[in-house]
């Protein structure tokens, strides 16, 4: 785990050949940010310019000596949005049916993902940022994609993504590698199914997969049509997706199922949060 971090650095590194380069983060609040901050400070570390763009309004990203902070304005406060993830965090441990949880939880992703398409929004729409960023010209992106708002910003920019990710929902990461995941082999979360399944547990399997069309459709869509009226062209949630030049996948094998991979995509451990090295 200790070397992770080391190997992300050395890959993205690569991206500036062999002087430093410009590399505008876009993250996303919360453990997907205590995930990125070690890599961020390294490369900043390194000699690379990087620059975070983040809300005025968040929970865990600071500022830090070796990147350049942008903040922009939200229209929502700091408490509110501690008051709505908690409540959210909350039903986890509720009982109840598979029904009353699922609405359960479509109703509080629904009101997080207002959050941050809102947050997006804001984004998208200040000129002055917006500006400085054309500007700078950037060597290249680096974002969490379960928030598409920086993959909004590098087709707007139009420079290299670097997708830095343990997965997204509704499994869009699959299909925009074109990554094969059939139900008759790869076992769906929450299933607790192993790859060796009876013919029942196949059907179960598949079953898990027709929620998804729902939370697909709430949690995603809304950034295709924000990306649309922004870059002021038809463009898809699969297109934001696909654009990715290098994919980093926050996987570890030994506790998880193996499944294909396509060349752009590399598995660096599961440099999951922040971290102190264990004594020996």
């Amino acid at each position: 785990l200790s070397a992770s971090p080391r190997v992300v650095v050395l890959l993205l590194s690569l991206l500036g050949l062999a002087a430093a380069g410009k590399i505008l983060v876009v993250p996303v609040d919360g453990s997907h940010w205590l995930s990125m901050r070690e890599v961020v400070d390294s490369l900043g570390q390194r000699g690379h310019k990087v620059v975070v763009v983040a809300p005025e309004v968040s929970v865990r990203i600071k500022p830090s000596k070796n990147f350049v902070m942008k903040m922009y304005s939200v229209p929502y406060t700091k408490e509110e949005m501690e008051k709505e993830l908690q409540s959210f965090f909350h039903f986890s441990f509720e009982e109840g049916s598979f029904l009353e949880r699922f609405v359960k939880a479509y109703k509080g992703i629904q009101r997080i993902t207002d959050y941050g398409l809102s947050s997006c929004g804001f984004l998208l729409q200040n000129k002055e940022l917006i500006r400085y960023l054309e500007e700078s010209k950037f060597d290249a992106l680096l974002t969490d994609p379960v928030i598409l708002c920086g993959a909004i910003l590098a087709k707007h920019l139009s420079i290299p993504s670097v997708y830095f990710l343990r997965g997204i929902p509704c499994g869009l990461d699959f299909e925009a590698t074109q990554c094969p995941r059939p139900s008759s082999y790869v076992p769906r979360g929450f299933t607790q199914l192993t790859d060796r399944m009876s013919f029942l547990e196949r059907v179960k399997n598949q079953l898990f997969d027709i929620p998804d069309l729902f939370l697909c459709d709430f949690l995603f869509q809304p950034y295709s049509k924000l990306a649309s009226e922004y870059l002021q062209q038809d463009v898809t949630v699969q297109d934001l997706l696909q654009q990715a030049s290098v994919w980093l996948l926050r996987s570890e094998f030994v506790l998880e199922y193996p499944r294909p991979l396509m060349p752009n995509i590399i598995p660096i451990g599961g440099v999951n949060c922040a971290h102190k090295e264990l004594p020996q």
